[in-house]
């Protein structure tokens, strides 16, 4: 009888065992994504600096560049001057009214004078109907500084109207990064002419991906929206465990993807279930995954 060697014995122990401790099998499959989010210009003109880098982190409100206000600044001053112009007629005008109302009040004074004269028979009816008659060309040039004021006062308006424009333009030039996140891709660079839509560049939280994967309808119901599942991805150990929770589930049935099942599987009806998974870094956008659902 032949009797086997201790070690192949040990080698065939850790063969079973290293067979036993296999990974179970994957339920899902797919890629990491992040929501990208592409911040374009909101003004024309040339790009005075632009500070940022790929891969940079920035916080929402920072602060990254700028567009030329020269022409905007100098549209401004040219409507501030119009407006002090026309102000300094509305002061004419304002002026001009108050002495025409003083004439009245005392032409209305010398009326009631007048009146009380001509009852005496120490005035002619003359003298009143001249009082009279200056006070209508008092009332006509009082109504018409009344319409010259409210004129001056509608160009007013427009003028303002046109400096918050401006103003609002000037505040747009500074490019003011909307969203926290990872910087992927910038598109301009300092110098460049850029205009109103055009891409600066693309930016992405990153600190929570979404993992997207398709399961059967067999699948379907023994999942749902709220519970966790244990993520697998490739490392140059082998295969790492990660924990994600199910956050969207598809309310309908599309054909699997090209980009991640055979042929043959393609023409099969599943649906998409994204996982939201909680980033260390070393997770990337389009990096693929497994996903194990909790029975």
């Amino acid at each position: 009888m032949k009797i086997l060697h201790p070690f192949c014995i040990l080698s065939f122990i850790l063969v079973l065992v290293s067979c036993g401790k296999s990974e179970p099998e994957a339920d899902a499959y797919g890629n990491f994504e992040a929501v990208e989010t592409t911040i374009s210009a909101e003004a024309n003109g040339r790009i005075l600096w632009l500070t940022l880098k790929e891969g940079e982190t920035l916080e929402a409100g920072d602060t990254v560049g700028l567009i030329d206000t020269t022409d905007l600044h100098l549209k401004r001053n040219q409507l501030k001057a119009q407006r002090s112009a026309i102000s300094g007629k509305s002061t004419t005008i304002n002026a001009q009214s108050a002495i025409y109302n003083e004439q009245k009040r005392n032409l209305q004074i010398e009326k009631t004078r007048t009146e009380n004269l001509l009852k005496a028979n120490a005035a002619t009816p003359r003298q009143l109907d001249d009082l009279n008659g200056n006070l209508r060309v008092l009332d006509r040039q009082i109504e018409a500084s009344r319409s010259q004021l409210s004129g001056l006062t509608d160009e007013i308006k427009v003028i303002d109207a046109q400096i918050d424009q401006l103003n609002e333009s000037i505040q747009r030039s500074y490019l003011i990064n909307p969203v926290k996140g990872t910087v992927l891709n910038r598109y301009a660079e300092r110098g460049e002419i850029t205009g109103f839509g055009k891409p600066l560049y693309k930016i992405a939280d990153l600190r929570n991906m979404d993992l997207r994967v398709y399961i059967s309808g067999d699948e379907l119901s023994a999942i749902k929206t709220g519970d966790t599942a244990t993520v697998l991805i490739d490392t140059p150990d082998g295969l790492r465990k990660l924990h994600g929770s199910i956050t969207w589930i598809s309310p309908s049935a599309e054909f699997t993807p090209k980009i991640i099942q055979t042929r043959e599987e393609r023409v099969n009806l599943v649906y998409a279930v994204k996982l939201s998974v909680p980033n260390d870094g070393s997770l990337k956008i389009a990096m693929p995954a497994e996903v194990v659902f909790k029975k």
